[in-house]
């Protein structure tokens, strides 16, 4: 009787009621190291380190991941900009380009004005004939990559690649939503002493000025609009339908010979945001209607 006690004993001490589960478990977390071994998986950035906040019942409060996914979940991803670069300049038009300052800071200005270069065959455009450079490389990489330049060796415009070997889309005004008064300032700094103060409309009706007011330089070049920090998109909050924009030519693109008449310019109709309103093509298309 007492050996078998013993035995009892024995085996009790020895068994783990979680062995059973352990070869399960390893069935589970295969499909999962197999997911992380293929070349397409990018895993999340932990770069960072991770700051909780804890309170006397040690439960987080506040982690720097969860609100960035919170304050993300809405922005505009890989699959909207991946379309042919006319249909991305009409689409951008209404939504939101936010950038976030590194004091926390956020300016917003609602897309009102695009223009659309299509790459090697447009004789505008910085890629044209398939030129590709180091100054222009973003236009060849994937859609929603920006691609900021430098002109008159000071301003800087901003453009977002799209579908279409080297193409992409000029951004060319914006309509201030949001840091109005630091827009303001941003501009100022740019501009003499003595000149007006600059009304809200006059902020970001221009591809120059939007660069200026949002404080976009040489900086964010190749930066992923779909997966940076401190640049990207939101969805507008009203849907446009065809009636509202305005096709017409680009501006400032004579040097294009034929291309310079090509109507790939588009703009929201009636919005005093806008850089260049063009009433004869709105007459011609108001009577079409």
């Amino acid at each position: 009787m007492q050996a078998c006690l013993q035995q009892m004993c024995y085996h009790r001490a020895c068994y783990n009621p979680f062995s059973r589960m352990m070869p399960r478990k390893r069935k589970r977390l295969t499909p999962l190291n197999a997911v992380q071994s293929k070349p397409g998986f990018s895993p999340a950035d932990t770069s960072g380190s991770l700051t909780v906040l804890l309170d006397g019942n040690s439960s987080p409060v506040s982690s720097k991941y969860f609100s960035e996914e919170k304050r993300t979940s809405s922005r505009l991803g890989t699959d909207f900009f991946n379309q042919p670069c006319i249909n991305l300049a009409k689409s951008f038009l209404g939504q939101i380009l936010v950038h976030k300052l590194p004091d926390g800071r956020e300016l917003r200005g609602r897309i009102v004005e695009t223009e659309a270069y299509l790459g090697g065959e447009d004789a505008a455009s910085h890629s044209k004939g398939g030129k590709q450079t180091a100054r222009n490389a973003a236009m060849f990489m994937k859609p929603g990559t920006l691609y900021v330049y430098q002109i008159y060796g000071i301003y800087f415009c901003m453009n977002v690649s799209s579908q279409g070997e080297g193409a992409a889309v000029l951004l060319r005004s914006l309509e201030p939503l949001q840091g109005l008064d630091t827009m303001r300032q941003l501009r100022s700094a740019r501009r003499k002493g003595s000149a007006k103060p600059l009304k809200d409309w006059q902020l970001c009706n221009g591809p120059s000025k939007l660069c200026q007011a949002l404080a976009i330089n040489k900086s964010f070049d190749q930066k992923d609009l779909a997966y940076d920090t401190t640049v990207w998109m939101e969805p507008g909050s009203e849907a446009l339908g065809e009636q509202a924009l305005v096709t017409a030519a680009r501006i400032g693109v004579s040097y294009g010979g034929e291309w310079a008449q090509k109507p790939l310019r588009f703009y929201i109709r009636g919005n005093k945001c806008v850089s260049v309103v063009d009433k004869k093509k709105e007459r011609e298309q108001a009577a079409a209607e």
